[in-house]
């Protein structure tokens, strides 16, 4: 056991990895934020549109959902990174122009973090609006409110307190699903860990650095959402 400790070297690898972990988290928190900011903004249109949407709109974002929910975050990044701009690229040919079009890799991870959170909170929303009394919605239109007007302003504002706690726990799984911009060369976390680990072979102490990052990241983000939780519930009683 001693001898194995001893072939170890965790001070070594905190000198070197440790501080590009650092610069790694900025990265991780650019793309959680945005991520999420556009996640939110897709989920509420996605709930909007599937609540009081037209029919063909209504079978549209059916579609998209089914779509989304049946292929894996990380085939989506991969599509959005390497797919969409050949297809782009080819629709131009077929117009007569010559394009190169190319997606930044922490553009296209915001994307698709976005888009497939989106999807999913989409149904947190919408069960949010449902529970709010549709007495609230008669009595904004008796007021002299639009419909929409009403729905942003009276029932969204009461959907979002209720859902609050659903939407951190998404915040903070979005915060461990951006190892996964790694295989669309984002420079987050895990992609510089793999390339200490593979020019240094300092594999089991880089990758415990990097679930000790994590851990910093999502722990205490947990718990504020827990403790928001809390303070929701009690305000209620």
């Amino acid at each position: 056991m001693n001898n194995l400790l001893s072939q170890l070297h965790f001070a070594t690898a905190a000198e070197y990895l440790v501080p590009s972990l650092i610069h790694g988290i900025g990265v991780v928190l650019e793309a959680t934020f945005f991520g999420f900011i556009l996640a939110t903004i897709i989920g509420i249109f996605i709930a909007i549109g599937r609540l009081f949407g037209w029919k063909i709109v209504k079978a549209f974002l059916y579609v998209f959902l089914e779509v989304i929910r049946g292929t894996p975050l990380l085939v989506q990044l991969v599509y959005i990174y390497y797919v969409v701009p050949l297809i782009i690229n080819l629709f131009a040919a077929m117009l007569g122009y010559k394009t190169d079009v190319q997606i930044d890799p922490l553009v296209a991870g915001i994307a698709g973090l976005a888009i497939n959170y989106g999807c999913y909170m989409s149904e947190v929303i919408r069960a949010g609006i449902v529970a709010v009394d549709k007495g609230q919605m008669e009595a904004a239109l008796v007021l002299g409110f639009g419909r929409y007007e009403a729905l942003f302003r009276i029932i969204m504002p009461q959907a979002l307190r209720s859902i609050i706690p659903s939407l951190g726990n998404y915040l903070v799984m979005m915060i461990k699903d951006t190892s996964l911009l790694a295989y669309v060369a984002v420079n987050e976390l895990l992609l510089r860990t793999q390339t200490f680990a593979s020019q240094t072979f300092y594999t089991i102490e880089a990758y415990t650095y990097l679930a000790l990052f994590y851990l910093i990241l999502s722990v205490p983000l947990s718990h504020c959402i827990k403790f928001i939780e809390y303070k929701l519930s009690s305000s209620n009683r």
